[in-house]
């Protein structure tokens, strides 16, 4: 086995997800505001507080910030040294499934599923962005691989490895990191070489150790005293443990708790609700290129070993990737609450193994009837869909989906007919199942992507919703100028986010993302102010800003004891100064 075809994945990957990197920006200023914060002050880091003088978290935990403040601790901060260690998180994830399909289905289709997670366009905007996300694949795609070799010899300590990666993954996206929990305990409860006691024991013992991993950090979290750490940002009693159950966790799900109730057509937030959501405008384009071909696939897979050992490798492979298919896609797609496109990028892997184990198993059978019809379909209806979903984007290589649709129907029926010994023909499949998905993860790679909402691809890239407009020099140089513990203070987080990042000052976004979290109070925000802690209060600028009552009560008391000025085309009130008389 030669170790080539693998350092060439890895290398295109690397320059895929590394090329001219610094192009994003400072991508989500929400998470690059913390990421800074993080690199200016270490409980700012742990906690993931948004300003180094920690008033108020983001509404995530922190595990992605540390990496990524740490990067800018070593480095320097920049978009760079930020982006840095999500663009390596990708690869490892690559070089991860890669590792866990080859185990048990051979290297070409460990090469297979590496390439179509590397290829799928999702993948490439969140490994090039500084959301949560980048971090929770790479922790899920390791515990797919320790579930993998604990499985192979019934070990219980590659499974609590298993269940330390999941834990892990909730502190960095807390409850998203669960879903894959199902499909995990399955195929080992299912196929290790073990008796069934000790398969429940393990398994039990990985729960454990799922807990252990995410645990910790809320204990710790809430037994620290509050009034020597930030608020914990959405939540509604300053717990972590509330903002785990609460606003992240089943409010995601059935909506409230912070999330809107019921699901909208915007694409934004994952349109309407049913299992037609992965296929629609806001999923399709960024996940489901290959998703025809993994359910297909993996429904001729189960039937073509259903009478195979209990430990059959291959359906163990089929049962691991295809239950994190589909207990991922089912989430998703009946989620109440907030519920982002980008989110698909926990939805690539199993599609990426399960494509790949089913593929290469059904071109080593396709002497086989039945094997070789139904990689033929798998070809054709893949190749269509993609002309589908290229027909999203009109104007954007129009002859694209031409060529594709052409190229599958061409090898589609070479394979139907008999002619499939050729490797030519086995080329042509393979241009037919991804040369569109990658086409446009290569598009995406290259095009800028910034703001709070970012999508996959060319032509939709400004439907990505900026937090804020550019941080006006002439307030930018004035902030640079003060030395008091925070240069000033604003409501919300996008306009904080901004002024922080362009002036390298701490600034207070009262009220965290939403602008409703009680950090600080009107009461603590005087006190700031009598301590000579805090120089300006920055009114709106525009921008993404929404003033919940602790904001308003604050805005109030800033306007009815200072007396407004004008720095650039902000009002802006010097703490320093109250009104006369």
């Amino acid at each position: 086995m030669t170790r080539a075809p693998l350092i060439a994945l890895l290398a295109a990957t690397a320059l895929l997800y590394l090329w001219d990197l610094g192009a994003n920006g400072w991508g989500n200023e929400f998470y690059a505001a913390a990421v800074q914060a993080g690199t200016q002050d270490w409980t700012a880091l742990f906690f993931g507080s948004l300003d180094p003088g920690n008033t108020v978290t983001v509404d995530k935990p922190p595990a992605a910030l540390w990496l990524m403040a740490l990067s800018g601790r070593v480095f320097g901060f920049s978009p760079w040294s930020m982006l840095v260690p999500q663009a390596l998180a990708g690869v490892a994830s690559v070089w991860l499934l890669y590792a866990a399909v080859r185990r048990w289905s051979g290297q070409t289709a460990g090469l297979l599923a590496g390439a179509a997670l590397a290829a799928t366009p999702v993948a490439a905007l969140m490994f090039r962005f500084n959301n949560p996300d980048a971090l929770l694949t790479l922790l899920l795609v390791a515990a797919g691989y320790c579930t993998v070799r604990a499985t192979e010899k019934g070990s219980g300590r590659w499974l609590a490895l298993a269940g330390v990666a999941v834990g892990f993954g909730f502190l960095t996206k807390m409850l998203q990191a669960m879903v894959v929990l199902p499909a995990l305990a399955l195929v080992y409860l299912i196929a290790a070489p073990i008796g069934l006691g000790r398969r429940v024991l393990h398994v039990a013992g990985a729960g454990a150790a799922v807990a252990v991993a995410a645990g910790w950090y809320i204990a710790v979290a809430d037994l620290w005293p509050a009034d020597s750490r930030p608020y914990i940002g959405g939540s509604t009693d300053d717990s972590v443990l509330d903002l785990a159950l609460g606003y992240n966790g089943l409010g995601r799900v059935f909506g409230g708790g912070g999330n809107p109730s019921g699901s909208g057509p915007g694409t934004a937030f994952g349109g309407e609700t049913g299992w037609g959501r992965m296929l629609g405008l806001a999923f399709g384009s960024e996940v489901a290129w290959l998703l025809p071909a993994a359910l297909i696939g993996l429904v001729a897979g189960l039937w073509f070993t259903r009478w195979a050992p209990r430990t059959d490798r291959t359906r163990a492979a089929l049962l691991l990737w295809g239950g994190w298919t589909l207990v991922t896609a089912a989430v998703f797609s009946f989620m109440q609450g907030i519920t982002h496109p980008y989110y698909a990028v926990a939805l690539a892997p199993g599609i990426a193994g399960v494509a790949g184990v089913a593929g290469w198993e059904l071109w080593r059978g396709r002497d086989h009837t039945g094997a070789r019809i139904t990689l033929a379909g798998i070809v054709v209806v893949t190749a269509g869909w993609s002309f589908v979903l290229l027909l999203r984007d009109p104007d954007w290589q129009p002859w694209l989906r031409w060529a594709v649709g052409a190229v599958g129907l061409a090898a589609g029926t070479a394979i139907a007919v008999g002619a499939h010994r050729t490797w030519r023909v086995g080329a042509l499949a393979l241009v037919a199942c991804l040369g569109a998905t990658a086409a446009y993860t290569v598009a995406t790679a290259v095009t800028p992507h910034g703001g709070s909402i970012p999508v996959s691809g060319p032509a939709r890239a400004s439907d990505a919703m900026p937090m804020r407009p550019d941080a006006d020099p002439e307030l930018v140089a004035a902030l640079r100028a003060t030395d008091t513990r925070w240069a000033a203070a604003t409501t919300g987080a996008g306009q904080a986010g901004a002024l922080q990042l362009a002036s390298g000052r701490p600034v207070i976004g009262i009220g965290g993302f939403s602008g409703a979290d009680p950090a600080p109070t009107l009461a603590e925000f005087q006190r700031h102010v009598a301590d000579g802690a805090i120089r300006y209060y920055v009114g709106e600028g525009g921008g993404r800003s929404f003033a919940g009552p602790g904001g308003g009560a604050i805005a109030d008391w800033v306007a009815a004891t200072f007396t407004p000025a004008t720095i650039g085309d902000h009002t802006v009130y010097d703490l320093a100064r109250p009104r006369s008389g």
